[in-house]
């Protein structure tokens, strides 16, 4: 007789996960059980520590190098004179953006209308104050009352109404008048491109809606075309700003004005007259870019999934995250995890 075989029972297998419906197959215990760790990519971080290092030894140059002269820099920093270039050069930049947009609106319209002369008149303003350097048109602007000494409202070849003298205009008026029309041709572009930008079925649905012309520009056509008109106009703005230094040539002393006296007076400070500049003009544009930032975020809010988070948010969450792994590598050392 053959001895009795002694029947071992083979270890229970964990119960298997079961499927949830649309979810494909089951996983396997152990496996659903393994953690899941990033990809290690040695060479980025390799990259990371040679940029972080030449970058601090670049500032670390700036700051100490004496040729930069940084005692000199804060007393020109807060000088009266580049602090009232400062306030002219935002008086000029605001004005000649509310009224470039304002005017650009306008000529984008014409651009689109079906009436061929005004299309034709829009696209003549386009192309003639595009082409004209901004140097030239400010010159011209500059010397308008020459060749116009009145200008008037009333019935053509007969009665004035009202007019004014066009000698009296102050320089501040001339460089916003050359900034406004110089940058009314370049938003024009840009509004007509953000108003083409939208699908075509967006305003066919609006028109079975029965909406006015007025009304689906104003609730259908405007809200998502700013979704590509404000980037570009920011930047638009952003050239605006290096631009208004232009308006030395009317003799309004802005910012760069204010600098260019000062370093003509004070030729020993040369460098760091020149840093100040610089800097103030980084920091109206940083000003202005944050801005364009939270408008992005705003008209935003209807096409993106999540919105873009604030730098605030970006902080928060990087530092959240590292101390997290830094917790997880901790409790890994200790055999807690």
């Amino acid at each position: 007789m053959s001895e009795p075989v002694a029947l071992q029972a083979k270890p229970e297998s964990p119960p298997a996960v079961p499927p949830v419906a649309g979810r494909g197959p089951a996983l396997d215990p152990q496996i659903a059980r393994r953690r899941v760790t990033p990809r290690p990519r040695p060479l980025r971080w390799l990259v990371s520590a040679v940029v972080l290092v030449v970058l601090a030894q670049f500032i670390w140059g700036i700051f100490t190098n004496s040729h930069y002269e940084w005692p000199k820099f804060w007393p020109y920093f807060t000088r009266e004179s580049i602090l009232d270039g400062v306030v002219v050069t935002l008086k000029v930049v605001g004005l000649s953006a509310v009224f470039g947009l304002l005017l650009g609106v306008l000529v984008a319209l014409g651009r689109l209308s079906s009436n061929p002369l005004i299309g034709g008149l829009a696209w003549a303003y386009v192309w003639f104050f595009r082409a004209l350097p901004l140097p030239l048109l400010l010159i011209i602007t500059f010397n308008f009352s020459y060749f116009y000494p009145r200008l008037g409202v009333g019935v053509p070849w007969g009665p004035v109404f009202a007019e004014v003298q066009t000698a009296s205009l102050t320089p501040l008026a001339i460089g916003v008048i050359a900034l406004s029309l110089n940058e009314a041709a370049y938003a024009a572009e840009v509004i007509r491109g953000g108003i083409l930008s939208v699908e075509a079925g967006q305003i066919e649905a609006a028109n079975a809606l029965g909406l006015s012309r007025a009304r689906q520009l104003r609730r259908v056509i405007l809200p998502q075309a700013l979704r590509s008109i404000v980037p570009a106009y920011g930047n638009q703005l952003i050239g605006l700003i290096k631009a208004s230094s232009l308006v030395y040539y009317v003799s309004l002393l802005d910012l760069f004005g204010a600098v260019f006296v000062l370093e003509s007076r004070h030729p020993e400070s040369l460098v760091p007259i020149l840093i100040v500049g610089a800097a103030w003009y980084l920091l109206l544009t940083a000003a202005l870019s944050i801005v364009q930032f939270y408008v992005e975020r705003y008209f935003a809010r209807g096409s993106a999934r999540a919105l873009p988070p604030t730098p605030v948010q970006r902080l928060r969450r990087l530092t959240v995250d590292s101390w997290g792994r830094l917790a997880g590598v901790r409790l890994t050392r200790r055999g807690l995890r």
